[in-house]
């Protein structure tokens, strides 16, 4: 792998404040669609027919799923009424966690309807944990594992000025 010190830039609040806010941009309508996908899965007829611990599944997800909304819009609700004319350190990285916090709740909301579909292919309980777990942890490695791997490998900690 290339140095990527030789491509390391400082960016100024502003810009990081842009950046965050078009991450947030990208991600929302992605968990949009699978909460809209998710709310209209209860009026399916099969749906009464599940379980009651498959349905509380699928609520849990839903409810995970408003989680992650509420997180990846706080950094523009936050930016637009709390410090609309000035972009601060601490504005930066409370957006910048408020989105990585997202991806926990988005992570299991999606395991966990994973969990609903494969039961309701399969007809029993163990694929859906299997494949819930496998996402589960798939999707926790690239979102969290990786990145704070990187980080603490190129030296990025508590000190840093960065989110």
């Amino acid at each position: 792998m290339a140095d990527d010190s030789k491509e390391d830039q400082k960016i100024t609040l502003k810009d990081q404040m842009g950046h965050i806010l078009e991450e947030a941009r990208m991600v929302l309508p992605g968990i949009q669609a699978l909460f809209g996908f998710q709310t209209v899965a209860v009026f399916n007829e099969r749906f009464a027919d599940l379980p009651v611990y498959v349905q509380g599944c699928h609520v849990a997800a839903l409810a995970l799923d408003v989680i992650a909304i509420a997180l990846v819009m706080l950094p523009a609700a936050y930016h637009r009424l709390a410090q609309p004319d000035v972009v601060t350190l601490h504005t930066v990285k409370l957006s910048s966690r408020s989105i990585c916090w997202a991806l926990a709740p988005l992570a299991a909301a999606i395991a966990l309807d994973l969990f609903v579909v494969l039961f309701v292919v399969a007809d029993e309980i163990l694929p859906g944990i299997v494949a819930a777990a496998a996402s589960f942890v798939l999707l926790i490695g690239l979102w969290f594992v990786f990145p704070l791997h990187r980080r603490r490998r190129h030296g990025y900690g508590s000190t840093d000025k960065g989110a």
